[in-house]
C-alpha cells in the first residue's frame, strides 16, 4: 500500500521488521509481538470485545489490510433499521431543488441546488422528492427574514407571481414574517423568525398533521386532517419575494434540530458513518495508547500533547487507516458529523487554542496521508460547515456557541498550509467568510437569555418639546438612578460577553494578516490582500450581481475587527522601527493614487475619469512624481468599449485577470451573499419569462479591449507591494511634497486604503439605518408618559377608560422592556465607545490623507472621491449617531479634528480640482451642516483667515452655473439671529395654529457668525465686481423662485375649487413650499447685505447702485403686493392649510421683506433714506397699503366687504411679539409714518407724462437713454438691467456700442 502526502511515500518494503530488542531501540522499530498487541488495541471490534490472546490472530502490517477489510465490513445492529421506511417516498434519493420544471417566477439557485434567492415579487419552487406517507422532515436556514411562506404542497398546486405555498388548496405554509399560517385563508401562528434562524417542517402522514419547529422549539400543530389517499404526495415547497433568500437541508447534512420519529427526506449515508465512526475510533486509539520500545509494552499517553516524532509503526499504522478514511473525509455529511465533531471535542477542555497541538499534529497528517484533492475537498467541506455552524446557532447568554465555532476555525487557520490553501482557494472564493465576523443581533430577547443577563431595563425619561429654548432638566429620582446603574451594569456583563467572540475574530484576522508564514510560497497577507482587493471590487459596483454583494450588517463588523487587526500589526511595525509613523498619525500616502499600483476599478476620481486624467496630467506626473504613462494606456477609449463597460460591470473584474487564472477561477463557485449560508454565487437563473433577465456576459477571451492598468489584481506579488532593493512596490513616484519619513509596511496601507472604502460601500448607511431602534424607544418612552400621565388624570367613576388606559400601558411597559435589552446589545455591538473610536480614527485617516494629497497641487485629481465622502460621513455619524450613549467631545483632540475638517470643507467646495457634481454638492451641504451649530461654526472661525476669506469669496460668487441653493442657506445661516424677526427655532404661524404639535418641522438654534458676516462686509465693499456679480444674480434667482411659487399656487387653487373630489400631487405641494422657503432664504441674504454693506445700494458713486436699488425696489414690492392683496390668491391657499404647505405663511415672507426696508429706510444715514425712498416710490408698483397690512391697517373698502366675516383676523407684525422685539416694532411705525408722508408729497409734485416720452419697454420711467449707434431710446434702468446679459438693442437687433443721456428738446 503506498499513501501519498507531501511528497513523501511510505511502501512496505521501505520497513524490515526485527526481532532485536537492541536494534529497537535505535530505530523505533518494534518486534512482531508487541507489534501484534499494538494493531490489536488499536483495531478493535465493533463490539469493543478483545478475544483472549491465545485466539487472536497474530496481526502484522502485512495482514492488517485484510484485518481492516473484515473490521470495516461487520455490521451493526441498527444498521438495517431504516430500510422498511423508505417506501413513503417517491422521488431522486438526492433530494433538491427541482430547477428543471418545479418553480414559478424569476429565482437564482446555488449550484449544490439547494439555496435559493427571490427575484421577483413572489417566485416559488419545490423539491425533487414527494412522501405519501410516514413522518418526514427537513430545515430551512433563514438568511433574510423578509416575506416568505414556507411549508409542503401537492403536484395539482398552481402558483403565480401573486399566490405561493399556502394560499391554494392543498397547499400549506408557515410565514415567520407576518407570523402567521397559510392554506386558502390565515390565522395568526408561531413566532416571527429573524436570519439566522432554522425552520424545521415536519409532516405525519399517519395522523394527517403538519406542525413547525423554530429553533428546535415546537411552535405547535399548524395544521390536522390534510388530505390524504391515492394520488396524494407532498413536495417541500417555498415561495419567496425579491431578495429574500434561504438554504434547504434535506439531509444532505445532519439535521440541526433532530425530531424522534421523524426521518430526513434524504437517508443519511448510513454504511459510510458507520465506518468513518469506526475509523475515527481507530484514529483515536493511535493517538491514546503510545509504544515505549526500551520496557517493551503498550503505555497509555496524554492525548493533548500527542505527537507523530517519526515513529514509523505508528506512521504506517495511520496509513492504513487513512487508506480507508479519505475518500470518506470528502463527504460533507460526514466531515460536519464525524471530524468537525471530533475536532470540537478536542478544544472542549477548555484553555487557549494554542493549548491544543493535537489538531495541528492531525492537520498535519492529513496533508501527509491523503491525496491534495481529498485534503482540499475535506478542508473545504470542514470551513463550510463551522461557517454554517456559527451562522445558524442561536444566541445564548454566555455566546458559548459562536466562541465554539470560532476557536476550531482559529485552530485550523493556525495550520500554514491549510491556511493558505483555504485563503487562495475558499475563504472568499466559497465561503462568505465575512459571515465569521458578524455577531448577529437577537431579535427575540428571551431566547437569547438578556433578560438574565439584564434583568433591570432602564430607557431615558426625560423629554423636551423641541422649539423651547429653556430645557429643563428635570432631577432623576433615586429609584430612576437605581434602574439606570443597574441597567449599565447588565450592559456591561453583555460587553464582557461580546468582547470574547470579537476578540476571537481579531485572531482570525490576525492569522490571514499574516506575513512572516513565507515557508512553501507568497505569505498569508499577500494572497489576503489580493483576495480583499477583489471583495471590495464585488460589492463596489452597484450594478453587481446582487448574490455577490455583502449585506452591510456584516461590512460593519468586518470594518471594526480590521481596524483592531491593522492597527495591531501598525504598532507591531512601529516597535520595531521606531523611525515610522505611528497608527495614531496613519494616513494614505497620495502616490497610491496615481501610480497604478492598486486597483480602484471604475471608482471616480476627484477630478473624473482616470483615462481622462492620465492624458491632461501626464506632464505633471513626470515632472512631479517622476511617473510616464505606458502610450498603450493613453490610447483613446472607444465609446464602443465604453458601453460595453456600462453592459456588464461584473465581468471586467473577469477579464483583468490573465486567461491562466480565468480557467482556474471560473470554475470556482463564487460568494452568495443573501442566498444559502455556504456556497456561492446563484449560476443557475430561473425564470418561467420567456427572456432572461440576466445581462449579456463579455466573452471571457476579449482581453485585448481591456483598458490597461500597471497591475492586475491577482499578478501582484510581494515585491510588487513592499518593493525591495530600491524598487519603492506600492509607493513609487512619491511626490517632492511627501516627507520622506517611512510610513509603515506597504501592505498594510493597502489595507487601510481598503477599510475606507469599505466604510463608504455601505457601513455608513448601516450605522444610520440602527439608530432607528433607539428612535422606537423614544417614542415608546414617550407615549407611556402620556399613558401615565392620562391614568393619573381619569376619573375614578369611568373604570373602563382606566382599565384600557392600564393595558396601554402594560403593552407599552412591555415593548420597552424588549427594546430596551435589544438597544443595550446594538449599543455593545454598533455604538459602543470603543467603536466610535475606530470612526474617530478613520475620520483622522481620511483628513490626513486630504492635506497630504491637497499638497500635491494637480495630483490631488487622482485622489478617488470616496476620501472626501468617508471624511464627511464619519464626522455625521459621530456627530448623530453615537450621541446618545458617547459624546463626540470626549475624544482626544476634538477640537483640531473639527477644524482641520472645517479647513477641508471651506477649501474644497470650490476646488477646481474637483469635478464630479455630486460630490460637490456633498461638500456644500456637509458646509451648510457644519455652520448650523455652534461647536462646528467655532471650528470654521478658527481656520486661518486667509482660508475664511477664501471660502466667502467662494460663497459670493454669481449663482449662476452651479448649485446656488445650498450655498444661499450657508450665508442664511451665518445670518439667522441678527435678521428682522428672525431669532425663532419654530415657525412662529405654526406655533399659535398648532402649539403643541411635536411633529412641527423645526430649525437649529439661531447662531449666527459675526466674524464671517465681517468678512462678507468687506469683501463686498473692497470689491467693486464682485458686489454687482453676486447681487444681480441673487435678484435673478429671487425673481425665478418667486414667480416659480406664484405659479405653483394658482395651480394648486385652480384644483381646490374644482366640484369634483381631488388631490393635489404631494410631489407638486413639496416644490411649491420649496420654492417659497427659497424666496425667503434668498430676501434674507439680500437683508443680510443691505445690512452688512449698504453703500452697495446707496452710494451711487459706485456704477451700478442705482440699477442694484431699482431692481430690488422692483421685487421687494411685486412680493409685497401679491402677499398683501386682501382676499387674494395667497391668502386663499394659506387658509387651505394643505398637508406639505405648513411652511408657507404671511410671517416669513413678509418679516423677511420688513426686515430689508427698515434698513434701507430707518437705519442709514439721511442721504441713503431720501435716495431709498425716491426709488421705492418711484416704481409703479409700489402700493402704500402693503405697507400698512405689515401692521394689521386694512383697506376702508376691504373692511366694509368683510362686515359679516368679523372672526377673519388681520395678519399684524404686532400679534409676533415673542419673536419681534419692541424696538423692531417702533421701527416698522417710524417706516410707515415716513412712506405715508412721502408719497403724499411726491403724489403732489408728480407732473403727468404724456405716453410718448414714457420708456417703451417699462413704461414706468420717462425715457432717459438713447443707444449708438441705432439711436433708439428707453429708460436708463432698463438699458443697463438689460445690458448686464445681452448687448443687442431691445428694438433692431443691432449690437450696441454706447448709452448717451437723453434729455428732451424744450422746444417739444
Amino acid at each position: 500500500m503506498t499513501s501519498k502526502g507531501a511528497g513523501t511515500a511510505f511502501s512496505r518494503k521501505n520497513y524490515r521488521l526485527s526481532t532485536e530488542p537492541e536494534k529497537s531501540k535505535v530505530t523505533g522499530i518494534v518486534n512482531s509481538r508487541l507489534l501484534n498487541d499494538y494493531l490489536h488495541c488499536v483495531f478493535t471490534s465493533a463490539d469493543g470485545n478483545q478475544p483472549a490472546a491465545a485466539y487472536r490472530k497474530h496481526l502484522t502490517f502485512q495482514n492488517l489490510q485484510e484485518h481492516l477489510d473484515r473490521l470495516l465490513a461487520e455490521k451493526s445492529g441498527s444498521e438495517d433499521s431504516r430500510d422498511q421506511v423508505a417506501e413513503g417516498r417517491l422521488g431522486p434519493s438526492t433530494v433538491v431543488l427541482d430547477h428543471t420544471s418545479g418553480f414559478e417566477g424569476l429565482l437564482l439557485v446555488d449550484d449544490d441546488l439547494l439555496g435559493v434567492i427571490g427575484h421577483s415579487n413572489f417566485g416559488s419552487i419545490r423539491a425533487t422528492t414527494c412522501v405519501y406517507k410516514g413522518k418526514w422532515i427537513y430545515e430551512v436556514l433563514i438568511s433574510s427574514q423578509g416575506l416568505m411562506q414556507i411549508g409542503w404542497c401537492t403536484l395539482n398546486c398552481k402558483f403565480n407571481q401573486e399566490e405561493g405555498v399556502g394560499d391554494t388548496p392543498d397547499s400549506y405554509a408557515y410565514d415567520g414574517n407576518r407570523v402567521r399560517k397559510w392554506n386558502v385563508t390565515t390565522t395568526n401562528y408561531g413566532k416571527s423568525w429573524a436570519a439566522g434562524d432554522i425552520v424545521s417542517c415536519l409532516i405525519d402522514l399517519d395522523e394527517g398533521t403538519i406542525a413547525f419547529c423554530l429553533n428546535g422549539m415546537s411552535l405547535g400543530t399548524a395544521f390536522d386532517n390534510i388530505t390524504r389517499g391515492a394520488g396524494m404526495a407532498y413536495f417541500p415547497a417555498i415561495s419567496l419575494s425579491f431578495k429574500e433568500s434561504v438554504a434547504f437541508n434535506f439531509g444532505s447534512r445532519p439535521l440541526r434540530y433532530p425530531v424522534e420519529g421523524y426521518f430526513p427526506l434524504q437517508d443519511p449515508p448510513a454504511a459510510d458513518l458507520v465506518k468513518a465512526h469506526k475509523l475515527l475510533g481507530y484514529l483515536k486509539n493511535v493517538i491514546h495508547i503510545g509504544i515505549d520500545v526500551t520496557e517493551g509494552k503498550l503505555v497509555e499517553k496524554d492525548t493533548s500533547m500527542w505527537q507523530l516524532q517519526g515513529e514509523p509503526t505508528v506512521l504506517i499504522t495511520l496509513a492504513h487507516i487513512f487508506n480507508y478514511f479519505s475518500p470518506l473525509l470528502c463527504k460533507v455529511y460526514l466531515v460536519e458529523d464525524v471530524l468537525m465533531t471530533f475536532l470540537l471535542s478536542i478544544l472542549e477542555r477548555g484553555g487557549a487554542v494554542e493549548a491544543h497541538p493535537l489538531i495541528q499534529q492531525l492537520l498535519d497528517l492529513m496533508w501527509l496521508l491523503m491525496e491534495e484533492y481529498e485534503v482540499h475537498e475535506c478542508l473545504k467541506q470542514l470551513l463550510m460547515s463551522l461557517l454554517r455552524a456559527y451562522r445558524f446557532s442561536p444566541i445564548i447568554p454566555d455566546l458559548g456557541l459562536q466562541i465554539h465555532y470560532l476557536r476550531l476555525t482559529i485552530a485550523v487557520l493556525k495550520h500554514e498550509k491549510s491556511r493558505k490553501y483555504l485563503l487562495s482557494n475558499v475563504l472568499f472564493d466559497v465561503l462568505r467568510s465575512v459571515v465569521f465576523f458578524y455577531i448577529k443581533s437577537p431579535l427575540r430577547v428571551e431566547e437569547a437569555g438578556l433578560q438574565e443577563l439584564i434583568p433591570t431595563t432602564w430607557w431615558p425619561n426625560r423629554f423636551t418639546k423641541e422649539g423651547k429654548e429653556n430645557k429643563e432638566v428635570k432631577e432623576e429620582s433615586a429609584e430612576e438612578r437605581l434602574r439606570r446603574r443597574a441597567y449599565e451594569r447588565g450592559c456591561q456583563r453583555l460587553k464582557k460577553r461580546i468582547e470574547v467572540v470579537e476578540g476571537l475574530q481579531v485572531q482570525i484576522l490576525k492569522l490571514l494578516l499574516n506575513n512572516k508564514d513565507r515557508g512553501g510560497g507568497e505569505a498569508s497577507r499577500y494572497i489576503f490582500l489580493n483576495k480583499f482587493r477583489k471583495f471590495l471590487q464585488e460589492n463596489s459596483s452597484n450594478r453587481g450581481n446582487l448574490t455577490v454583494l455583502c449585506p452591510p450588517e456584516y461590512m460593519v463588523c468586518f470594518l471594526h475587527r480590521l481596524i483592531a487587526a491593522l492597527r495591531f500589526f501598525w504598532d507591531g511595525h512601529k516597535a520595531k522601527s521606531p523611525a515610522t509613523v505611528s497608527s495614531e498619525e496613519a494616513y494614505v500616502p497620495p502616490q497610491l493614487f496615481y501610480n497604478g499600483k492598486v486597483d480602484y476599478f471604475d471608482l471616480q476620481r476627484l477630478g473624473g475619469l482616470l483615462s481622462h486624467l492620465k492624458k491632461t496630467l501626464k506632464d505633471d506626473l513626470a515632472a512631479k512624481a517622476n511617473v510616464v504613462i505606458d502610450p498603450a494606456e493613453l490610447q483613446a477609449v472607444t465609446m464602443d468599449d465604453l458601453d460595453e463597460d456600462e453592459e456588464s460591470a461584473t465581468s471586467a473584474a473577469q477579464s483583468q485577470r490573465p486567461s491562466a487564472a480565468l480557467a482556474i477561477g471560473g470554475a470556482l463557485a463564487r460568494p452568495g451573499w443573501l442566498s444559502s449560508p455556504t456556497l456561492g454565487r446563484a449560476n443557475r437563473f430561473l425564470s418561467t419569462a420567456a427572456v432572461s433577465l440576466m445581462n449579456p456576459r463579455r466573452p471571457l477571451g476579449a482581453l485585448e479591449k481591456i483598458k490597461v492598468r500597471t497591475l492586475s489584481v491577482e499578478q501582484r506579488t510581494e515585491e510588487d507591494i513592499e518593493g525591495s532593493h530600491g524598487n519603492e512596490g506600492l509607493l513609487l513616484g512619491k511626490p517632492p511634497e511627501e516627507p520622506d519619513q517611512p510610513i509603515t509596511e506597504n501592505s498594510l496601507l493597502e489595507v487601510l486604503d481598503g477599510i475606507i472604502m469599505m466604510y463608504n460601500l455601505s457601513v455608513h448607511q448601516q450605522l444610520g439605518k440602527m439608530v432607528g431602534v433607539s428612535d422606537d424607544v423614544n417614542e415608546y418612552a414617550m407615549a407611556l408618559k402620556d399613558t401615565e400621565e392620562k391614568i393619573s388624570r381619569c376619573p375614578k367613576r369611568r373604570r373602563d377608560i382606566h382599565e384600557e388606559l392600564l393595558k396601554s400601558q402594560k403593552v407599552f411597559s412591555e415593548k420597552l422592556n424588549h427594546l430596551s435589552r435589544r438597544l443595550a446589545w446594538i449599543n455593545v455591538t454598533i455604538y459602543s465607545k470603543e467603536k466610535m473610536q475606530d470612526i474617530y480614527w478613520l475620520l483622522r485617516v481620511c483628513i490626513r490623507t486630504i492635506e497630504h494629497g491637497d499638497r500635491t497641487g494637480s495630483l490631488f485629481a487622482f485622489m478617488p472621491e470616496f476620501y472626501l465622502s468617508v471624511a464627511m460621513n464619519s464626522y455625521s455619524a459621530l456627530k448623530n449617531y453615537f450621541s446618545p450613549v458617547n459624546s463626540m467631545e470626549e475624544l482626544p483632540g476634538y477640537e483640531e479634528t473639527l477644524m482641520r475638517l472645517a479647513a477641508i470643507l471651506a477649501k474644497h467646495f470650490a476646488d477646481s480640482r474637483i469635478v464630479g457634481t455630486d460630490i460637490r454638492d456633498s461638500l456644500m451641504q456637509a458646509l451648510a451642516s457644519y455652520v448650523c451649530y455652534p461647536h462646528s461654526l467655532r471650528a470654521v472661525e478658527r481656520i486661518p483667515e486667509e482660508q475664511r476669506i477664501s471660502m466667502m469669496k467662494n460663497l459670493l460668487a454669481p449663482y449662476e452655473q452651479r448649485p446656488w441653493a445650498q450655498t444661499n442657506w450657508i450665508l442664511v445661516r451665518l445670518w439667522r439671529g441678527c435678521g428682522f424677526g428672525y431669532r425663532y427655532t419654530r415657525l412662529p404661524h405654526l406655533l399659535k395654529t398648532k402649539p403643541e404639535d411635536a411633529s412641527l418641522p423645526s430649525l437649529q438654534k439661531p447662531c449666527p457668525s459675526t466674524l464671517l458676516q465681517r468678512h462678507m462686509a468687506d469683501l463686498l465693499s473692497s470689491d467693486r465686481d464682485l458686489a454687482p456679480s453676486f447681487l444681480n444674480s441673487v435678484l435673478n434667482q429671487l425673481n425665478w423662485a418667486f414667480s416659480e411659487f406664484i405659479g405653483m399656487i394658482q395651480e394648486i387653487q385652480q384644483a381646490a375649487e374644482r366640484l369634483e373630489r381631488n388631490f393635489v400631487d404631494s410631489r407638486q405641494l413639496k416644490v411649491c413650499a420649496t420654492c417659497f422657503d427659497l424666496s425667503v432664504s434668498l430676501l434674507r441674504v439680500l437683508e443680510m447685505t443691505v445690512t452688512l454693506a449698504p453703500e452697495i445700494f446707496l452710494d451711487w458713486n459706485r456704477p451700478s447702485s442705482e440699477l442694484l436699488l431699482r431692481r430690488l425696489a422692483q421685487l421687494l414690492n411685486q412680493v409685497l403686493n401679491r402677499v398683501t392683496a386682501e382676499r387674494n390668491l395667497f391668502d386663499r391657499v394659506v387658509n387651505l392649510r394643505l398637508p406639505g404647505l405648513e411652511s408657507v405663511d404671511h410671517y416669513p415672507i413678509l418679516v423677511a421683506v420688513t426686515g430689508i426696508l427698515v434698513r434701507l429706510l430707518v437705519d442709514t444715514d439721511a442721504q441713503g433714506v431720501e435716495r431709498a425712498t425716491a426709488v421705492l416710490l418711484a416704481d409703479p408698483c409700489f402700493q402704500l397699503r402693503s405697507i400698512q397690512y405689515l401692521l394689521g391697517h386694512a383697506e376702508p373698502s376691504a373692511l366694509a366687504a368683510a362686515a359679516p366675516a368679523t372672526e377673519k383676523r388681520h395678519f399684524s407684525l404686532h400679534t409676533y411679539t415673542d419673536y419681534i422685539s419692541t424696538e423692531e416694532l417702533v421701527k416698522v411705525d417710524k417706516m410707515l409714518n415716513h412712506l405715508s408722508e412721502e408719497s403724499k408729497q411726491a403724489a403732489a409734485t408728480t407732473l403727468p407724462t404724456s405716453e410718448e416720452d414714457l420708456c417703451p419697454i417699462c413704461y414706468a420711467h420717462p425715457i432717459s437713454a438713447i443707444f449708438r449707434p441705432c439711436s433708439h431710446k428707453s429708460c436708463k434702468a432698463c438699458i443697463n438691467q438689460h445690458l448686464m446679459n445681452n448687448k443687442d438693442c431691445f428694438f433692431c437687433k443691432a449690437t450696441i456700442t454706447g448709452v448717451d443721456d437723453f434729455t428732451k428738446p424744450a422746444s417739444s
